[in-house]
């Protein structure tokens, strides 16, 4: 039986060039994940930018007078609840990332007499959500978790990086603004 398995391993190998590809293997020897080296390097480079990004979207809020902090939950669209945003792990090392939740950021600032504005912030590099994502922002402004979501996306002035801020209402809710 093990000389079947290395057999059938060894014929994947010849199939595959191990050199441009990663390949994944379960219990029974049966692989289960390809993926192609150029892209997992491509996948750590744009987490990077990411992760960097990020930081200048925090940085930028607190120096406009903004109180922030990392947002830990999650939307269960199927339950409609709001939910503890999980961990996610990579089994072999560590955890990956601690603050999974959407959106990203959760900003406070002081209006008059004990009122505050509390407002989503969501980072996106190229400053587009998917379907998912604006299913959750609507349910934040409908369940009035939030008074408003940004979306902070790049914004390029020459070589230099700047954050710009796009109001989901104004982009996404323009035919029913009156939530």
């Amino acid at each position: 039986m093990e000389r079947i398995k290395k057999e059938h391993r060894k014929k994947i190998l010849d199939v595959i060039n191990p050199e441009t590809h990663e390949i994944s293997w379960n219990e029974e020897g049966v692989p289960y994940k390809f993926k192609e080296k150029k892209k997992i390097k491509s996948g750590k480079t744009s987490r990077a930018k990411g992760a960097r990004f990020e930081l200048r979207v925090r940085h930028d809020l607190e120096e406009k007078g903004r109180t922030v902090d990392k947002w830990s939950n999650n939307v269960d669209l199927e339950e409609g609840k709001l939910i503890i945003a999980k961990r996610k792990y990579n089994p072999f090392s560590k955890v990956m990332t601690i603050g999974t939740g959407f959106p990203d950021f959760v900003t406070f600032s002081y209006v008059h007499d004990g009122f505050y504005s509390v407002i989503g912030v969501e980072v996106k590099v190229n400053g587009t959500l998917s379907k998912e994502e604006k299913e959750k922002c609507l349910w934040y402004i409908k369940n009035k978790i939030f008074s408003d979501i940004w979306i902070a996306k790049e914004k390029r002035n020459g070589r230099k990086i700047e954050v710009e801020y796009v109001n989901f209402r104004e982009k996404y809710m323009k035919e029913t603004n009156k939530t």
